[in-house]
């Protein structure tokens, strides 16, 4: 991590690499600048007040190790931004003046994608701020992580028969809720159907009433032009627009004799009389035609009423239900037939009561596995209670307890019908209250040790980031707070800021905060120190001096610490590194054993 202009530190670097990293320093050197680094890059509100005086902005960046194929790789996409190599760098700057800016795999972001990110990859544990285990549901699904398989498979069942349950619910309350209306939608359907079977439209009738229609409506006009045309062809019954003698009929039929006398002597004529008389023949099938049609004719008006009144019937049908117009009486049969479709999925009367019986079918089978569930957490939660009071204990709490309160209530939730609640009584005599509530800073501090340590093998988080987790104590409790957090660090990457030499000599990397004030300017940076610079570091802690007693005690612990290390089986350090990272699975587990799907990433949020 990289910070630059925040509080008192001008510019520094931590290099914060695996297992247990230590920060100390003096009072005001600004341990805490380093935990409230981390708080910006996990998108945490800004204080434009933590800007260092004189500077125009704060810049903190950090570079992160992560799976490629993993939730935060997936979610800085999503942003706009690119891994390097597996490293994904986080940038947050904060202006004098308040405004706050996000970088997310070298893109601008939002600050909430900083949080959304941070999720999966830090837990912070303050003097202040315990929001790890913050929420109901957070210290729920922690539970179920601790429990393991015992809840892990019932509660996955549980989850597949609620989806179900919760779909069959939605459609049967959809259905419910829509009944008045589907029962008027096949009302309307009903009476259009019975108007379109009282008419009985016939395909294509639309179209034969409205020719004879116009038949009916201009007679005397048909029956002139059909006589006319008779009398032209045939001359019978010609008036005075007929020229000259005869019809048509009878001048072919003079021009066929004709050509034939001449076709003897011809070829040409004899062909020409042949067609005169196919001529001929068409004009006497046309003159026959043309009579039968002129005596078909005749005035009907009561025919033409009857006609006009059924093609208004027809129209009146076209507008109330033909989608086009234009379609006619073909548009009124093709509604017709997609309103009989309907009305029958409209009038299945046994859609409701299935959709009732089989969500009555599925809540039965809810409450059984939610029962399950209830006894196999209450079972997790009283071991858990105990193997937390065992670390209490330890840590200089041997009266403070734990509670771990499962209720059960009526409603079916997505995780059962459980909520649990995390209760503390700091001592004898004490009421428990809720884990936030029930004791000071530093003893909640310890508390949230004692359960991330039973959690690590159940819940695990990339890394935890403890401030002053020893507050308030010293001797042997300060001595098992720093086994126990070395202990953590076997399984997480692990930070802690501490004022106790005893617990700074469990660490796999000492780094210090160096003060220096010239009377105008104070800066701080970090340095890492080496075997000897430790010495002198534990020794300042103890007494202030660094004398040789003092040195001589610091070496004494260093030599103690490591003895501790040595004798402790051999496991895999959780690391910044992939290697690191992906033997953790293998790590010996304090809980009992590993998360259930789709539950470990739950508690994995800023706090």
């Amino acid at each position: 991590m990289h910070i630059r202009s925040l509080g008192v530190i001008r510019d520094a670097r931590l290099p914060l690499g695996p297992g247990l990293t230590v920060i100390t320093g003096e009072t005001g050197a600004g341990k805490t600048m380093v935990v409230t680094g981390l708080g910006l890059l996990m998108g945490e509100r800004a204080d434009a007040g933590a800007v260092r005086a004189g500077d125009e902005s704060a810049v903190v960046e950090g570079r992160l190790q992560v799976a490629e194929d993993g939730a935060v790789a997936a979610r800085t996409r999503e942003a706009g931004g690119e891994l390097d190599q597996g490293e994904l760098l986080l940038a947050r700057t904060l202006s004098a003046g308040g405004r706050s800016r996000a970088h997310v795999g070298g893109r601008s972001a939002p600050v909430g994608v900083l949080a959304e990110i941070s999720e999966h990859l830090i837990a912070v544990h303050g003097q202040t701020d315990q929001l790890r285990l913050r929420s109901g549901a957070q210290q729920l699904r922690v539970l179920d992580a601790f429990a393991g398989p015992v809840v892990a498979e019932d509660l996955a069942a549980y989850q597949r028969v609620h989806t179900r349950w919760r779909a069959v619910s939605a459609e049967h309350d959809h259905v419910a809720g829509h009944e008045a209306e589907r029962a008027r939608e096949a009302e309307l359907l009903r009476l259009g159907l019975d108007e379109v079977e009282r008419v009985d439209p016939q395909p294509g009738e639309d179209t034969a009433l409205r020719e004879e229609s116009e038949r009916l409506a201009h007679v005397e006009v048909l029956r002139t032009a059909a006589a006319t045309a008779h009398a032209a062809v045939t001359g019978q019954g010609a008036g005075e627009d007929v020229v000259g003698e005869g019809g048509a009929d009878a001048r072919v039929d003079a021009a066929r004799r004709a050509l034939e006398q001449a076709g003897e002597h011809d070829a040409t004529l004899a062909a020409l009389a042949a067609r005169a008389a196919e001529v001929s023949y068409l004009l006497a099938d046309l003159g026959s035609d043309l009579a039968a049609y002129a005596d078909s004719l005749e005035a009907d008006p009561l025919r033409l009423q009857t006609v006009q009144e059924r093609r208004a019937q027809l129209a009146a049908l076209v507008r109330r239900h033909a989608d086009d117009p234009d379609a006619g009486v073909a548009g009124v049969l093709a509604w017709a037939q997609r309103a009989s479709a309907r009305l029958l999925d409209l009038d299945d009367d046994g859609r409701l009561e299935t959709l009732a019986k089989e969500r009555d079918e599925l809540e039965d089978e809810l409450r059984r596995l939610a029962g399950r569930l209830t006894v196999a957490r209450r079972a997790a939660a009283a071991d858990l209670q105990d193997r937390v009071a065992v670390e209490l204990a330890a840590l200089a709490m041997p009266s403070a307890r734990l509670e771990v309160a499962v209720h059960t209530g009526h409603e079916l939730g997505p995780w059962g019908c459980d909520s649990v609640e995390l209760l503390l009584a700091a001592h004898s005599g004490a009421a428990p209250r809720p884990l936030a509530r029930g004791a000071s800073g530093g003893e909640l501090s310890r508390v949230m040790l004692a359960l991330e340590v039973v959690l690590a093998g159940a819940d695990p988080v990339p890394t935890m980031v403890f401030d002053e987790v020893d507050a308030g104590v010293g001797g042997r409790a300060a001595v098992e707070i720093g086994r126990r957090l070395a202990r953590l660090a076997r399984s997480t990457q692990v930070v802690v800021v501490t004022h106790l030499a005893q617990v700074a000599a469990f660490a796999d990397s000492h780094l210090t905060v160096v003060k220096t004030d010239d009377g105008s300017v104070t800066e701080s940076g970090v340095v890492r120190l080496d075997d000897e610079g430790r010495v002198g570091e534990l020794a300042r802690m103890l007494s202030g001096r660094g004398s040789g007693t003092e040195r001589a005690h610091a070496e004494e612990l260093l030599r103690s610490s490591r003895a501790e290390a040595v004798a402790e089986p051999s496991t895999p350090r959780a690391g910044r590194t992939r290697t690191a990272r992906a033997a953790r699975g293998a790590a010996p587990r304090v809980g009992r054993s590993t998360s259930a799907p789709g539950t470990s990433g739950a508690r994995r949020s800023k706090s």
